[in-house]
């Protein structure tokens, strides 16, 4: 095995503490690494500097060495080598980790400057934060706390800004509480790769908008909202929809495709109000697809199914089916792995034969790919299925025609969808476990209600086969019960919660051996791909971009 270059490591100096970081590191990184917190607007990690804010102001230094002989200085007070300190600030998102470099960050006349830009910032402020969906998670009220006057100097009037600026389908702009750091100017350029955000004006005058003729609507609109500090940018479905600091987050999977970008979801009290992206540099950086933050919709859908039945008459029903032999099953690239577990053994108990539909769109090769089922590798890594497989249902409808086929159970597939006609499905008996209406359960005979990813715990393996967890976010609604649950009761084994499923798990599937549900880490778990590398997988995802180079002061 090839071991990664080693980076070259240089040792600077942050308010008097030493810290060895790779050459090159940004000094709000660095800084970030001993537990200093050097305030910024405009950085952000994954887009390149402009050093728009000036907020990250701090001193900086070198070692003096003598011109002629390069020979250290040495500080005859101190016994150390002196440090010339430049005579003006500098800013820290501009300048990168160099050998012996020293850093201030709360010297008085980095908290003069910081407490300069703050009050620059908020002449033209609008005092609107208790309406402000920003409130709570906004960078200037935090700041402002610490750098604030508590009172303005200027007495003039405010400049007044467009308000509610529809920027595209999902965003809305108040203009007047835009501090201009151009996060989603250089968000649409450089990872959006839709140019089409700017400013216009100058000075205090200067506004954002879209360029003429064009809006923001690509599928990666809202990420702009996400990464703007301050609450220029909102979301038109989450605005003034719920106060952020009554929110519960919860950490969980996009399920719209194999990428698997983590996401948090937001919720209060049984209700899901808005999803976000998790940072996880190996899947998503920082990103998802407004796509994947709308799936939580599908929670509350109308056509949510729910039994007024307890689930043990249901399972009754379904068992007596099954025990007339001559079964299938359909199992599902939508379910974790827990649970194609269990359809595994539920396949065993009763020597059923195993399909799995293919689900394959149109992908963008950035963070929505063309398999659009989310855990298709899991199946394969659990020995669900040993083959990629079909659009359609044709080998099972082939076995029904010939009579060997009496009951089909699908787990959250619509077998008419699948493939199977209405005169394929009058020859079975249909068990349908899933979470909404579809056709197929017009003909089921056994109807058993479960639950959304939002209202479980499991695991997804994604495209690159990195197994990763996502948790429990909201309850399920009553008359509905957990696919694990039911799938256990069908197969005849013992077990309510993941937990228990990975304690088999460990000891049937060799690939899962040494892992627990519990000590997963959250930026999941690369498994070897090895077994499926020849397998043609629907073309994938790909982080298609790579972040600016840092421009240096």
């Amino acid at each position: 095995m090839i071991q990664p270059a080693k980076p070259d490591l240089v040792t600077v100096n942050i308010d008097g503490k030493e810290i060895a970081v790779p050459k090159g590191t940004n000094v709000i990184e660095a800084a970030r690494l001993v537990g200093v917190d050097v305030p910024h607007y405009c950085y952000h990690p994954k887009l390149s500097i402009v050093g728009n804010c000036r907020m990250c102001l701090v001193e900086m230094g070198l070692p003096a060495v003598d011109p002629a002989t390069k020979a250290p200085v040495i500080d005859p007070a101190t016994g150390k080598q002196k440090v010339n300190w430049i005579p003006r600030p500098q800013i820290g998102c501009g300048t990168n980790a160099s050998p012996g470099l020293h850093i201030r960050t709360t010297s008085p006349m980095v908290k003069d400057c910081r407490e300069g830009v703050m009050e620059f910032l908020l002449i033209n402020h609008p005092l609107d934060c208790p309406i402000c969906d920003q409130a709570g998670e906004c960078k200037l009220q935090e700041q402002s706390t610490g750098y604030g006057r508590g009172y303005s100097r200027f007495i003039e009037q405010k400049n007044v800004k467009p308000k509610r600026t529809a920027l595209g389908p999902r965003v809305m702009l108040d203009d007047e509480r835009c501090i201009l750091c151009a996060r989603c100017v250089r968000f649409a350029k450089e990872i959006a790769k839709d140019d089409v955000l700017g400013f216009i004006d100058r000075g205090s005058y200067s506004t954002l908008t879209c360029y003429p003729g064009k809006k923001l609507e690509n599928n990666y609109s809202l990420n702009t909202v996400d990464i703007c500090p301050v609450g220029a940018l909102t979301s038109t479905d989450f605005r003034f929809k719920m106060r952020v600091w009554f929110l519960k987050q919860t950490d969980s999977i996009d399920t719209e495709s194999s990428v698997g970008a983590n996401t948090v979801v937001w919720s209060r009290e049984g209700q899901i109000y808005r999803i976000t992206p998790r940072r996880n540099d190996a899947v998503n950086d920082t990103w998802m697809a407004d796509s994947g933050r709308v799936l939580f919709k599908q929670v509350t859908s109308l056509d949510r199914l729910t039994a007024s039945g307890s689930i043990d008459a249901l399972v009754a029903r379904a068992a007596d089916l099954l025990k007339q032999g001559s079964v299938a099953i359909v199992g599902s690239g939508r379910s974790s792995v827990e649970e194609q577990f269990l359809t595994k053994k539920l396949a065993a108990t009763f020597g059923a034969t195993v399909s799995l539909v293919s689900r394959v769109g149109q992908g963008d090769r950035f963070l929505v790919s063309a398999d659009k089922n989310p855990n298709l590798r899991g199946a394969l890594v659990t020995g669900l299925i040993s083959a990629l497989p079909a659009p359609k249902l044709t080998e099972l409808a082939a076995q029904i025609d010939a009579g060997k086929i009496k009951t089909v159970v699908t787990v959250n597939e619509d077998l008419t969808a699948a493939g199977l006609t209405a005169s394929h499905l009058a020859k079975v008996s249909v068990i349908f476990v899933g979470t909404h209406r579809v056709p197929t359960i017009a003909i089921a005979k056994v109807v058993i209600p479960s639950l959304t990813v939002f209202e479980k715990n499991g695991t997804f393996v994604n495209q690159q086969f990195r197994l990763q967890k996502f948790a429990k976010a909201v309850p399920g609604p009553v008359g509905a019960t957990d696919d694990l649950i039911i799938l256990a009761k069908l197969a005849g084994l013992a077990v309510t919660d993941v937990a228990a499923v990975w304690k088999l798990l460990a000891a049937e599937v060799p690939a899962l051996g040494t892992m627990s549900y519990a000590n997963l880490p959250d930026t999941g778990l690369l498994l070897d791909a090895t077994p499926w590398a020849a397998l043609p997988f629907a073309e994938g995802a790909t982080l298609h971009y790579q972040p600016a180079a840092a421009a240096t002061a």
